[in-house]
């Protein structure tokens, strides 16, 4: 048996926002490791940013001249807007780095991002599941395990930067980065309750 009834269009549209989801965290976990010509290529994370936008825009039109949905429209319109949150929060990480001129952003910064990055790809497992009956719901634990290690880590830099940054701008600057590299992390494990809960409901 399906776990839900076939819509190819909606799983089509969901794929290519987690998708781009993915390929923006990527971008940024490089550019926070290597910022070099950093002004290019966060404009590559906002034009994938963009891009994440009207992914998520196909989803909420196509949802509305849609008579019978796969799953709880509710549930759609929750699921496209926790993806699309996630790659706004990237996208924010991106550009305060422009805007606060961070040009070398602290190893910690990249490290968030790489958890960030493995809990897209989770996030991208668990969406391309829904359709075929898989195991959707590992994939949502172990983006609840990476939102936890990214506390700590974000937790243990905070302390590291009030102890040892002697300049109050840098430090509020950086405080900044490292709290909306953690949001982003935590808008992973809300897109992950969102599937844990379809999943729920369709069983």
């Amino acid at each position: 048996m399906r776990l839900i009834p076939r819509d190819v269009k909606f799983f089509e549209l969901f794929a290519e926002l987690s998708g781009n989801l993915t390929e923006g965290a990527k971008l940024l976990r490089t550019i926070l490791a290597d910022p070099r010509d950093l002004a290019m290529r966060v404009n590559q994370v906002q034009a994938i940013e963009h891009k994440g936008d009207k992914a998520t825009h196909a989803i909420i039109t196509k949802l509305n001249q849609t008579f019978i949905t796969p799953f709880d429209r509710e549930d759609i319109h929750r699921l496209a807007s926790s993806l699309d949150d996630v790659l706004d929060f990237v996208n924010s990480a991106a550009l305060r780095l422009v805007m606060y001129k961070i040009l070398t952003p602290p190893p910690v910064s990249a490290e968030l991002a790489g958890i960030i990055v493995l809990q897209c790809e989770e996030l991208a497992k668990g969406v391309s599941l829904l359709e075929k009956n898989g195991k959707v719901m590992e994939h949502c634990e172990e983006v609840n395990r990476l939102e936890d290690m990214a506390d700590n880590v974000s937790r243990r830099a905070i302390a590291d930067l009030f102890e040892n940054e002697k300049d109050p701008i840098q430090l509020i600057k950086l405080k900044e980065l490292y709290e909306v590299l953690e949001y982003a992390t935590d808008k992973a494990e809300d897109a992950a309750n969102v599937l844990e809960a379809i999943v729920l409901k369709s069983s």
